[in-house]
Formats: C-alpha cells, structure tokens, sequence
C-alpha cells in the first residue's frame, strides 16, 4: 500500500471560467478603481516602506505603531484545492483544513478583467463593503492578454504515473484520455515525449514531432498498462533528463507530471527531488506542470514539486474537467507571458487600520526581495488572470487612496525586469458587497469566505454557510452559469456535514 504524503483532502479544476463584469474601473474621479493599463515601465518603483527604524512623523508619541503596509506575494494559477475539495465533499466528507488553499478556490473563476494589448498585465483594483462594521472588501485583479494563434512551439514531456493504485476507476483511464485529446490538440510543429514510472522509470517515447506522428503517440498512450509501485524520484528524474535531451530552442519546453503523487519507492521527500528540478528550471527555463488524479491525492507534494519547477498544478476527475485542462485552456499551459512574477499591494496607513491577505501563506515573499529577480516568483501563461482578496478595516471618515498594487515580472524570453500598478480610493469599497452590478466581485468573496470556513477561519462579514450557498445559488441563476452552481452545490454540502458545528450558524 502507498504511504500517504497528505491527508488532504484536495486538488482542483483549472476551469470554472465564468466571465462575470466587474464592479467597474474607471479614473472619473468617482472614486471607483484606477488601473494603469500603459506599455510596462521597467524598473518602476513600487512604493517604498519606511526604514525598519524610522520614526514615523505621522504617528503622535506614546501612540501604538502603524500596521505593516506591505503585503507581498508570489503570483499563483493553481487551481487543485477547490476541485479536490468539491470532490470530496460529494463523497461526504469534509476536507481537511490544513490542505485548503482559499486562493486556489478563488482562482478557479476568472472575472473579465480588462486584457492588456501587450504581453504584460493589466491591473484592476475594486471592492466593496462587507457586513461586518468597519470592514471592506479589496479585489486585486492581474490578467495576461489571451494565446496567439501563432505561438511557439510546444516540447512537452509527459511523466506518467502506472503504479498499481493508478488502476483504479479514475486515474489512469483518465490520464490516457487526457493525453489522447491532447495528441489530437497539438499543432504538427509541436513535439512530445512519454516516460511511465512505477518501481523504475522506462522512456515510451523520446522527443518527437507531432506532424505525421499521431496516431504513433495514441498508439502509444493507449497501450499504457498499470504495474507495481510509485517511484515518482526516477518518473521525475528520467522526465527532466528526456526533456534536457529534446529540448527546442525557442520553443516552450515544460514537463507534465500526471500523477496520484503518492509515493512509496526511491525519494519518497519532495525536497529530495526538488533540486534536481531547481538546476534544471534554473539553466534550460524547464517548467514543471502537475496534473493530479484519484480520490487520494498527494497534494501537497505535487505543489511542492511545480512550486519549485516554476510550474503549476491542477486536478481532474472527470473527462469534462481533462478537456477543460487539456483542449479548452491548452494555449495558457505552453505560451508563457511572465516568469518569476510578483504582487506588492501598498496600503495606505492614513486610511487603513488593518488588513488581511485571504490565502497566499505558502505563496509569500519578504518585501525587500520584491524586487529581487533571483528570487521566485510565479509562472503565467496567456490568458491567465490572478485573484487576491484583501479583507479591509477602514479608519473612520478617512478618504483617499487605499492601497496602490504593483506587479513586477520577468520577460520569458529576454529575463528583462517589467512593472505595472494600479490604486484604489477609499469611495471605491464603500457600496454594500451584497448589492445590485456586484456580481464579479460575489463571485470572489463567495469563493474565499468559503474557503475561510472549510479551514476553520473567521473572516470578518462572512456569512454563515448556508447564507453562502444561498448567494452562490442566485448567482448561478443571475448568470446561467454550471461552475457556480458547482459552487453553490459545494457549499450546500459543507452545510450539512458541518450542521451545528458552524461557528457562523445563527
């Protein structure tokens, strides 16, 4: 049997792509949202914090210090936990709290920010106020312009996991269907490897052109047959290596890692395998992309592993969610926009009293190294939008800018540094959240209020669940929309496996 690397209870769908308006953006003066949509101005400054020591002029004596003003964070696509969760929660249970990531859960919708003409990101800030007194809501929003019909070519490497539990109803069934709607995705100029693992690790298919291959590659693919036990270490080890091997020069190389991520044989650690993925990113720009299967599911080493491949994960249960992942949002997964991409949100302290980042924990960046371009950031492909959700405690009759955000990334090509902000004023988050032309915005706060719940928080202004399935449930129908009444049916069921246990019950 498989040693379990997670209790979690996770994993996600990378879709959910309801395209919702948002509560508006605009510089009127009005006190809705300002975004700076102009060409990325490299190495422009993000608002500095104040000297560790500095006194602050602005701050009586004997009064208490101003709060941190800085949040700063590594930008994230993964979607895992919320797909995984809603999986779980439909075979009545609820998932474990310490695997719930809420950014992941409200980064599996994409709100219709404003796109950028060029290959950098726009900027959309907006909010509104919640129901508990004093305290707002704050949406950062980043998005990439979507994939050229022209863009580079593909070399992706699949690492596919044919250990015994992979037989399971499932896994790797799904798997095979997955790379079976890929084979047929694929232009005639991109190429593709295959290695399996399970005690060891064997090459099925070295770096190959799609062109006239396709029906060798389903050939291939359908011919995979489960065997022993998991040694993800040689699976990962023998990927890289083919990819190294077959690497195209100006093409996006990536490896793909399709696994349940339960390991049991060789370096059973992650970290005893993230260096060798490190060297790799590091000296031929290899990404890593991990797509979780089954019911058990070692999440938390498969963020590990695309964490530190500069990659992302997502999970699949179904063949709607693989073609979701692997036709319909295929062009974000191989055309990258930025590398190592970072968020800084300024807050104000002449307007802000207090501020919570609602996910992001295992994501954080010290604030002095938002600027440091050796340190890691996230991977974003074409199309792709990112979320952060600020909960907000205004200080009384302030007005004025809340907080300016700025992204700062790497160019996938050159590796030349880009920035890009945006501000809010305290008139944008005064509106009540749950009013009429908030719907984007619901969206959202719905997503990580309920994450908040499933992991045991007490976010201000969060309704209780049932309160939260309501919302969720007359949004679907305000929007005709199957992932939020996914969402809706998701929360219902929390509802009643946690009954009378809801600390926001009542």
């Amino acid at each position: 049997m498989k040693r379990r690397l997670s209790t979690g209870m996770l994993a996600g769908l990378l879709g959910g792509a309801l395209l919702l308006t948002g509560c508006g953006a605009g510089s009127d003066g009005s006190g809705r949202t300002r975004a700076d949509h102009s060409a990325p101005d490299r190495g422009a400054p993000a608002p500095d914090a104040p000297a560790p020591d500095a006194p602050d002029a602005r701050r009586p004596s004997g009064a208490p210090e101003a709060p941190e003003r800085l949040s700063t964070f590594a930008l994230d696509v993964d979607t895992a936990s919320y797909g995984y969760a809603r999986r779980t929660l439909a075979e009545g249970r609820l998932p474990d709290p310490a695997d719930v990531r809420p950014e992941e859960f409200v980064n599996s919708f994409r709100p219709d920010y404003p796109r950028p003409k060029d290959n950098g990101f726009s900027v959309t800030l907006d909010g509104a106020r919640s129901d508990a007194a004093g305290w707002s809501l704050l949406r950062v929003g980043l998005a990439t312009r979507p994939g050229d019909t022209e863009r580079p070519p593909a070399a992706l490497t699949f690492v596919v996991d044919v250990s015994g539990s992979m037989g399971e109803p499932g896994r790797l069934d799904l798997v095979k269907e997955s790379l079976g709607l890929l084979a047929d995705r694929l232009r005639d100029d991109d190429s593709v490897a295959l290695v399996t693992f399970s005690s060891d690790a064997e090459v099925r298919l070295p770096m190959t052109r799609v062109g006239e291959n396709r029906s060798r590659i389903h050939d291939v693919v359908d011919g995979l047959e489960t065997s022993s036990s998991t040694n993800v270490e040689a699976g990962v080890r023998t990927g890289y290596d083919v990819a190294v091997e077959g690497r195209r020069k100006g093409a996006t190389n990536r490896v793909v890692l399709l696994s349940d991520a339960l390991a049991n044989t060789g370096d059973t650690d992650a970290e005893g395998i993230l260096e060798r993925i490190d060297t790799e990113r590091r000296t031929y720009g290899i990404t890593l992309f991990g797509v979780g299967v089954g019911s058990d599911y070692g999440d938390a080493f498969m963020e590990k592993l695309a964490d530190k491949g500069d990659g992302h994960t997502t999970y699949v249960a179904t063949p709607e969610q693989a073609r979701k992942v692997f036709v319909d949002q295929l062009p974000g997964h191989v055309e990258l926009r930025a590398r190592d991409a970072k968020a800084q949100v300024a807050f104000d302290e002449k307007t802000v009293e207090e501020f919570r980042l609602v996910g992001y924990e295992n994501r954080k960046v010290a604030d002095e190294d938002f600027r440091d371009d050796r340190v890691d950031g996230g991977e974003i492909g074409a199309g792709h939008t990112v979320t952060a959700l600020y909960a907000v405690k205004l200080r009384p009759g302030q007005r004025g800018t809340v907080a300016t955000a700025t992204v700062r990334w790497l160019d996938p090509a050159t590796r030349a540094p880009h920035e890009r902000s945006g501000t809010v004023d305290a008139a944008a988050l005064t509106a009540p959240i749950w009013g009429d032309g908030h719907d984007s915005l619901q969206l959202t706060a719905i997503a990580a209020y309920f994450a908040d719940r499933l992991r045991g928080g007490r976010l201000p202004g969060a309704p209780p669940l049932s309160g939260l399935a309501a919302r969720a449930g007359a949004l679907a129908e305000r929007a005709h929309s199957a992932s939020v009444r996914e969402l809706a049916e998701a929360v219902r069921r929390a509802d009643g496996l946690s009954g009378s246990s809801d600390p926001y019950a009542g």
